[in-house]
């Protein structure tokens, strides 16, 4: 029987979801002061490149109508 639509998109979602949140761990361990020096503006630059990512992936699933805009003149 063949993977429908849905099932793909289940299998995949789930293993990169986890995989984000595996390296989303992972950057977490390098908090650690005893083993790591940083400032508070390495810290914002991080975070803020990462929401910005999640903001343009989040919009890609919010919006599926307005994918391939046409050209108007009015």
């Amino acid at each position: 029987m063949a993977e429908t639509k849905h099932e793909k998109f289940v299998r995949v979602a789930e293993s990169r979801t986890n995989k984000i949140i595996d390296m989303i761990r992972l950057l977490g361990n390098c908090s650690s002061t005893a083993t790591y020096e940083y400032t508070d503006e390495d810290v914002k630059k991080i975070f803020t490149a990462i929401e910005q990512e999640l903001k343009v992936c989040k919009s890609k699933y919010q919006d599926t109508s307005n994918k391939e805009s046409k050209f108007k003149l009015r």
